[in-house]
């Protein structure tokens, strides 16, 4: 539990600059994981605490973005039940396993989100532009999405930059129509992690009361100035931060 009121103002400004980057670059997850840490939370409480604050700020976009969703239900049903089932699986596997998997696997992944984070851009021009009218990949495309949200279910950081990529791969569209599919599954995986986590996991309750609010405040001021910021700069200090974070988490 949170004490000190310097950790309690340390979180309120990561919370804000978390929802910041989210709404210009993506991975703000990965800056609040660390900030968590340094209260002296274990990798696991802080894990689940910044799946379950992190959740709200999935909400205004995917609302905002909902008219993109539409004109192809199949592809919206099948991503829709990978993703909820993923989701939940991915909760199952890190309340049932052993915590030492957990302090194990956790440094690995953070690492490749933050390889995930600096390769975002080569991923994207790898991959070409999407077609507005081609087929989906739709097997590929459910397993993917399935695929990620265990991934987010179990950990959760730069989810969202993992599964446009695999959008990107399986599924023939807009960036515009995918970016709000990517919003839509987000908000399926943070719903069901909520869910579980705020039943069974060892939340740190003050923590999460403190970056709700200031994460969706943050996203509320990053979006407005989303054109003006330097949003590799801001992606490649998560990337930095993040690499620390793994490599600490490796020696530690």
């Amino acid at each position: 539990m949170l004490t000190d009121w310097l950790e309690l103002a340390m979180l309120v400004v990561v919370g804000f600059l978390s929802g910041a980057i989210n709404a210009v670059a993506g991975g703000g997850s990965l800056l609040v994981f660390p900030a968590l840490l340094a209260t002296g939370m274990t990798p696991l409480v802080a894990n689940v605490t910044n799946s379950v604050a992190q959740g709200p700020g999935f909400v205004g976009a995917a609302v905002s973005q909902r008219a993109d969703l539409r004109g192809n239900p199949k592809r919206l049903w099948w991503t829709s039940a990978a993703a909820a089932v993923g989701s939940a699986l991915g909760c199952v596997l890190l309340l049932t396993l052993p915590g030492s998997v957990f302090d194990a696997v956790v440094p690995v992944l953070v690492a490749l989100s933050a390889l995930l984070m600096a390769l975002q851009n080569p991923i994207r021009r790898w991959l070409g532009t999407p077609e507005a009218d081609g087929a989906d990949r739709l097997v590929l495309l459910t397993l993917g999405v399935f695929a990620v949200s265990i991934y987010g279910g179990y950990f959760g950081g730069a989810r969202s930059v993992i599964l446009i990529a695999v959008l990107m791969l399986a599924a023939t569209d807009t960036m515009r129509r995918l970016n709000a599919l990517k919003s839509w599954l987000g908000l399926i995986g943070s719903a069901i992690t909520l869910l579980v986590y705020a039943l069974v996991a060892p939340v740190d309750w003050v923590a999460v009361l403190l970056l709700m609010p200031t994460t969706v405040l943050g996203g509320f001021f990053g979006g407005k100035v989303a054109q003006k910021l330097p949003s590799n700069l801001l992606r490649y200090l998560v990337v930095v931060i993040s690499a620390a974070v793994a490599v600490y988490l490796f020696l530690d």
